[in-house]
């Protein structure tokens, strides 16, 4: 099994928690999971052990919302998604850890961007050709599995598509729980999940669950757009930290 120091053990939990409060609503933290793992294993095992604690929050979420899902827009991304993924899968395995580190750093710091650029044009009518399913689902694959960061370039496609908010949530949480499942052989084969990296995450599970359930309570609460903005900056540092 991993083992850790407390503080590390103490990092992890906050993780652990930070990706149940994700699956919750409360999408700009996602990254700020991944940018925690990363300080603490090789960049590249990290995107292994951050993705069951992924699933687990996902089968929370898309059985809170799954009635919400919009199957037309799953079906029209998930192909291009897995091109994605098999793409990642080529390009992690071709790559050492300095250069994992700073892939994922890069990726990391774009979406951060894109975050940011998304919520200034969100609400405004936009036209979209036919490549925009395929581009998205596309860089989706390949970030997710790279970096299990897939959350902003999937948020620039709902808010395209105008969907009403439980519709938008119940769409994202289907496709994240298909899309992560999906992931997982591939990060088997890689080395990146195995007995011990799956030990440690069961005894996280019951954090990921705690976090669902209070992030549900708390974006009832706090103000979303201070909490992202606070996710956003520290996940931006922690990007800059991995590219330099």
């Amino acid at each position: 099994m991993i083992t850790f120091e407390p503080w590390q053990w103490a990092l992890a939990v906050l993780a652990a928690l930070i990706v149940g409060i994700s699956k919750s609503g409360i999408g700009g933290l996602g990254m700020l999971s991944v940018v925690i793992f990363a300080q603490l294993m090789p960049a590249k095992q990290a995107t292994g052990m951050v993705l069951p604690l992924l699933c687990f929050g996902d089968f929370v979420a898309a059985g809170v919302y799954w009635r919400h899902a919009k199957w037309t827009h799953l079906w029209r991304l998930f192909p291009w998604t897995a091109a994605g993924v098999v793409i990642g899968y080529l390009a992690l395995d071709r790559v050492d850890e300095r250069q994992a580190r700073m892939m994922i750093g890069g990726i990391i710091l774009t979406l951060a961007v894109m975050h940011v650029l998304r919520r200034r044009v969100a609400g405004r009518e936009a036209e979209h050709g036919a490549w925009f399913a395929p581009t998205i689902g596309v860089l989706a694959g390949f970030t997710t599995l790279v970096a299990n960061a897939a959350g902003p370039l999937m948020a620039v496609y709902m808010l395209a598509m105008r969907l009403p908010k439980l519709d938008f949530v119940g769409t994202a949480a289907v496709f994240f729980l298909l899309l992560n499942l999906f992931k997982v052989p591939f990060m088997v084969h890689l080395g990146l999940i195995n007995a011990s990296s799956f030990t440690m995450n069961l005894l996280l599970a019951p954090i990921v669950v705690a976090g669902a359930w209070f992030g549900r309570k708390l974006v009832l609460k706090i103000d979303q757009r201070t909490f992202e903005n606070i996710a956003l900056a520290l996940s931006f540092i922690a990007g800059l930290k991995l590219l330099f």
